[in-house]
């Protein structure tokens, strides 16, 4: 038997989304996570979305023993700029397709809060 260094790749994607009506207030999130590892680490990628708010998008990454890299300079032991270094940006651009798909959702919702 020949020994080989273990060498892998792997993906995953997972999508929630719930919502609740609380006295005709209705509440919802969606929430979307891609993960993606290879010898050299894990990147996990999350996007989230409260009905009628921005999206927004953190991305993480973790090297090949788990551990966060937080975008330091190299050789800092410096962790208080630890919620400043993780990466989030608000994808609040919408293309006409992502308009129509929230207004869609916003008039089933609308629906379902009347008791249609």
């Amino acid at each position: 038997m020949s020994s080989h260094s273990s060498s892998f790749t792997s993906s995953s994607y997972s999508f929630s989304s719930s919502s609740t009506n609380n006295n005709g207030q209705t509440t919802g999130t969606t929430r979307m996570t891609q993960s993606h590892t290879n010898p050299d680490g894990t990147t996990v990628r999350t996007t989230s979305q409260n009905v009628g708010g921005p999206s927004i998008e953190e991305t993480r990454h973790y090297d090949s023993q788990g551990r966060e890299q937080l975008g330091l300079p190299s050789g800092s032991d410096n962790n208080q700029r630890r919620l400043q270094d993780i990466e989030v940006e608000d994808v609040t651009e919408e293309s006409d397709a992502d308009k129509k798909y929230r207004e869609a959702m916003e008039d089933e919702y609308a629906k379902r809060e009347g008791g249609a």
